[in-house]
């Protein structure tokens, strides 16, 4: 069986000699043997149970804490669930900086479309950014409540086209309508646009919005705070029905 010195032990476990004395006089690793010197000499066991302790005080445990855990029963489950909680940890910390990042790459992309860049346009950028999860619910809103609608409006020409029955697309019609009113009623609601030229947060008219021409992300819209005639980005209001979830 080998035994290990004191600094041998520190080496294999990337620790000062001090560290391992500390230890032994802490009453949480204590040597295996003395040699015929006096030297303090570490069994395989004890390496494996140094390089425990250095784990656990790696997760910011105090000595004492160290201790009681190591001198349980149970102590394998203890450690075992204390690795999944650092995993957990790890993993939302990940996930932070991995947002992070993408916010980044994203101003990086935005500010290079900009064409001239200042603080206004950087902050108009970083305000999208903010409000895209927002703007996704209220889309992902509207699809979802369309699916049933369309998958009805097939059924019904296909049935009316191959069978003749005309019923389930009369069905449909009275259903598309109020559909169609409550549909555009809520995403007026939930959405407002932001101004390219003074930078505000406006909300049109229901019939300019509605007839205005429009791409993915804009509409042409008069922003009623300057009185700027353009495309504005579109954004979620900050009294949307998702501000309540």
């Amino acid at each position: 069986m080998s035994n290990y010195t004191t600094g041998e032990l520190a080496k294999l476990c990337g620790v000062t000699v001090r560290t391992v004395q500390y230890y032994d006089t802490r009453g949480i690793l204590a040597p295996s043997a003395l040699s015929e010197g006096g030297r303090r000499l570490y069994s395989g066991d004890d390496l494996r149970r140094m390089r425990v302790i250095c784990f656990l005080r790696e997760l910011g445990l105090p000595i004492d804490t160290v201790k009681q855990i190591l001198a349980e029963q149970n102590a394998g489950d203890v450690i075992d669930l204390l690795l999944q909680q650092q995993e957990t940890a790890l993993r939302e910390e990940i996930g932070a900086k991995s947002e992070k990042l993408e916010k980044l790459e994203t101003l990086r992309r935005e500010l290079k479309g900009a064409g001239d860049i200042s603080v206004e346009s950087i902050g108009d950028i970083a305000y999208t950014m903010q409000n895209k999860n927002n703007l996704k619910k209220v889309r992902l809103t509207m699809i979802l409540s369309a699916i049933p609608v369309s998958l009805l409006e097939i059924a019904g020409i296909l049935l009316w086209a191959l069978k003749g029955v005309w019923w389930v697309f009369a069905l449909y019609v009275l259903i598309a309508i109020p559909w169609g009113i409550v549909i555009s009623r809520y995403y007026y609601r939930s959405v407002a646009y932001l101004c390219p030229d003074c930078h505000t947060v406006f909300k049109p008219s229901f019939k300019e919005m509605f007839w205005a021409r429009h791409t993915p992300k804009t509409r042409r819209l008069t922003c009623t705070h300057c009185g700027h005639k353009g495309f504005c980005v579109e954004v979620a209001a900050e009294d949307s029905p998702q501000d309540g979830e």
